[in-house]
């Protein structure tokens, strides 16, 4: 058997230390999320125009819902696309 002083790694040991997840509107104090931006609320949709979910990008369940409604009235509006190939 081997001592551990024998054993020897190539690259270093990395241990994964994930960030926090915080939410982006209660940080900077954003009170109304504007659905007439498409360029901001595309940051929570992914490439095939869907929401991309609450664990992904870190936001509270009360900015959640705000952007979900903001998206669908820009939607609905033409302002962005229900479904779309390449988005970004």
């Amino acid at each position: 058997m081997a001592v551990d002083k024998d054993i020897r790694y190539l690259t270093p040991i990395t241990i994964d230390t994930k960030k926090k997840k915080y939410c982006r509107f209660k940080k900077n104090q954003i009170k109304y999320i504007d659905y007439k931006d498409p360029e901001f609320l595309k940051k929570f949709l992914n490439d095939q125009g869907k929401l991309l979910p609450r664990r992904l990008t870190g936001t509270s369940l009360k900015y959640q819902r705000k952007i979900s409604t903001a998206v669908k009235r820009a939607r609905h509006l033409a302002l962005l696309p229900f479904v779309t190939d390449n988005m970004k």
